[in-house]
C-alpha cells in the first residue's frame, strides 16, 4: 500500500515499566506507522530488550535514547505519551514554543469498561508546566466501533496465511501429530501448579511451550518437569515475529499484559489472560468487562477467573474443541473493530496536522 502522507512525523514516548506489555505496544504501534509512510521517533528509557523483541528494527522507525537532560531534538507533527509517562518537559516547552504546536494524544491502556467509550477523544487542558496552553487528548484502544480500537498491521493477514505450522514446531522437536500444543506466558498465577498437574494427568499428550523470563522461573518455582503425558519445552526469547508464530501455532495460548493479549485474539485459536495484577483489585473489574465482550462458555469464563485469583477452586478441565467457537467468534469481532493506527492518523488528520 503506498504511504498514506508524506513527512508526517511522529513522537513516541515509552517507558518502560512491564518491559514485554508497555515497549511491544510502542514498538509494534511505531513501526506500523512507518509502514504506512510515516517517520516515528520512539523514545524509551530502556531500549535494550529490542535487542531482542525487535532485532532487524523498522525501516522509518528511529530510536531515541529518553535521557536527561533530553536529546535536543525539534517536536514532529503528533506526539503520543504511551501510558501517561509525560514527555520530557524540555520537548514540552518545545512544543509549546511553536506557532502551531503539535497533536498531543496519551494512549490509554486497553480496556472494555464503559469509561473508555466516553473519554476516548476526550480533551485535556494542560493548565501548568512547561506545557501550559495545550491540549492533550485521552485515546483509547477499544473493544467497540467507538474507540480506538486495536492494532493490526496491514500485512497480518498475509503473513498467517503463508504461515507454516508444522515447520515451525518442528524446530522445537513437535510432530504434527505428537498431541496437543499449548504456550505459556504468565506472571506467577497461583493456579500454575494445578494447570501442570491437570496437563500431566491428562489423556492426551500435551506439549507446553513455555516463554522465557517470569513464566519460566514460575514453572520451575513449581519443582515442574516433563512428566506423565506433558512434555515442557523451555523457549528463549522470541522476536515480536516469532512470538505471533508461537501463538498461531498452538492450540491454546496462556497470554498476559496487553500486546500478548491483542496477539492473543488476534490468532484465532483459544487463550487464557492473565490481566496484570493490581494491588487494590481493580484488574477484576477490567476482566470482568472483557469477559462480557468475550462471552465465553461457562466453564472458559471460570477458568479466567481462576487464573487469575478472582475466585477459588480447581481449574476446569481443559475443552478445546468447546472452546474454538468463542474463540472464531471473538477473532472475527476483533477484525472488524476500528484499526489503532489507522484511528491515530484519522485523529490527528482531523486536527489539522496531516
Amino acid at each position: 500500500m503506498p504511504p498514506i502522507i508524506e513527512a508526517v512525523r511522529w513522537d513516541i514516548f515509552c517507558k518502560v515499566i512491564d518491559n514485554h506489555g508497555d515497549a511491544g505496544v510502542c514498538w509494534r504501534l511505531a513501526a506500523e506507522l512507518a509502514a504506512r509512510g510515516h517517520t516515528v521517533r520512539l523514545w524509551m528509557d530502556d531500549s535494550a530488550l529490542l535487542q531482542w523483541m525487535a532485532p532487524q528494527g523498522a525501516p522509518g522507525v528511529q530510536l531515541v535514547p529518553w535521557t536527561e537532560p533530553a536529546p535536543d531534538l525539534a517536536p514532529g507533527d503528533v506526539a503520543i505519551e504511551a501510558f501517561g509517562c509525560d514527555p520530557p518537559a524540555s520537548f514540552v516547552a518545545r512544543m509549546a514554543a511553536l506557532p502551531v504546536p503539535p497533536v498531543w494524544l496519551n494512549l490509554e491502556y486497553l480496556s472494555a469498561e464503559g469509561y473508555v467509550e466516553r473519554s476516548h477523544g476526550l480533551p485535556s487542558p494542560v493548565m501548568q508546566g512547561p506545557g501550559a496552553g495545550l491540549v492533550k487528548h485521552f485515546f483509547y484502544p477499544g473493544f467497540s466501533a467507538r474507540t480506538g480500537g486495536l492494532l493490526r498491521e496491514q500485512d497480518l493477514a498475509a503473513r498467517r496465511a503463508a504461515f507454516d505450522r508444522n515447520a515451525w514446531l518442528r524446530q522445537w522437536g513437535i510432530g504434527a501429530d505428537d498431541g496437543r500444543v499449548l504456550s505459556l506466558f504468565c506472571y506467577e498465577p497461583a493456579a500454575l501448579p494445578q494447570l501442570l498437574d491437570q496437563l500431566a494427568q491428562g489423556g492426551t499428550p500435551t506439549h507446553l511451550l513455555v516463554t522465557a523470563g517470569r513464566a519460566a522461573a514460575a514453572v520451575r518455582q513449581c519443582g515442574a518437569g516433563s512428566r506423565g503425558v506433558l512434555q515442557l519445552h523451555f523457549l528463549p526469547l522470541l522476536s515480536q515475529r516469532e512470538y505471533d508464530h508461537l501463538l498461531w501455532s498452538c492450540d491454546l495460548n496462556f497470554v498476559r499484559g496487553e500486546d500478548s493479549f491483542v496477539r492473543g485474539l488476534l490468532a484465532g485459536v483459544p487463550s487464557v489472560w492473565q490481566i496484570y495484577p493490581q494491588h487494590d483489585d481493580a484488574h477484576h473489574a477490567k476482566l470482568e468487562a472483557f469477559l462480557g465482550w468475550l462471552q465465553p462458555p461457562a466453564d472458559l469464563r471460570d477458568f479466567f477467573l481462576l487464573w487469575n485469583g478472582v475466585k477459588q477452586g480447581p481449574l476446569p478441565a481443559l475443552d478445546l474443541p468447546g472452546w474454538r467457537g468463542s474463540a472464531t467468534s471473538a477473532f472475527d469481532r476483533a477484525q472488524a473493530l476500528p484499526e489503532l493506527a489507522a484511528e491515530l492518523v484519522r485523529f490527528a488528520a482531523a486536527r489539522g496536522r496531516i
